[in-house]
């Protein structure tokens, strides 16, 4: 079977991508917008673009659209426009834990709603910037932002968003000997359709 991406609906063609590549890592965002009101939400087009400088990248995708004088216009998340209008961002990394406070933060939530306050999570002020971060996050990244790349101006478009890490909290019992202890972070993954997973089963391979 070959897939063309331009021949298949873009809604299959969303289902192929993240059934195919995974697991992936969870960036849970906190923002706030320019009124002052702090944002939460998952994010799982996430990973690490650079070490020097340290960046991370996320991608929100369109998920809504709105017909305007004749023309398709794209309605941002409120996360990609908190971080337009602030510059802001923290990325709190996921423990099997927090799971199900992470998928509740998912819900399209109006923007001038509180998902801390909505789900119950409790929050903690940043060192460096305004977005407060996860108290219960056993890791959180303070990001100032370091570029937006929009891909797509349409439905399921994405906005590769960079952060340059400038903060990085760590739980004391999560660092130990200059590294992460995995077991201890218990981090969780995204699969396609409802599922997650843990990392649990483990296997080792030297690089040649």
């Amino acid at each position: 079977m070959i897939v063309i991406p331009k021949e298949i609906d873009p809604k299959d063609l969303y289902k192929l991508l993240i059934g195919s590549v995974l697991p992936r890592p969870i960036a849970w965002v906190s923002s706030i917008s320019k009124e002052g009101v702090p944002n939460l939400a998952p994010f799982s087009f996430f990973t690490v673009a650079s070490t020097v400088p340290p960046v991370l990248c996320f991608a929100p995708q369109y998920s809504k659209v709105e017909e305007k004088n004749g023309k398709t216009i794209p309605v941002p998340k409120d996360t990609l426009a908190n971080i337009k209008e602030t510059k802001e961002f923290v990325v709190n990394i996921v423990s099997h834990s927090l799971a199900e406070k992470m998928n509740q933060s998912s819900a399209p939530y109006a923007h001038n709603i509180n998902e801390f306050e909505k789900v119950n999570l409790a929050s903690k002020p940043a060192t460096h910037i305004k977005p407060p971060l996860v108290a219960g996050s056993l890791i959180n990244m303070e990001c100032k932002l370091y570029d937006i790349i929009e891909i797509g101006h349409g439905l399921l478009g994405g906005n590769l968003i960079l952060g340059e890490i400038i903060c990085i909290h760590l739980n004391d019992s999560v660092y130990k000997n200059t590294h992460i202890d995995l077991d201890v972070l218990d981090p969780v993954g995204r699969l396609s359709g409802n599922l997650y997973t843990t990392i649990k089963d483990r296997f080792e391979l030297e690089r040649p």
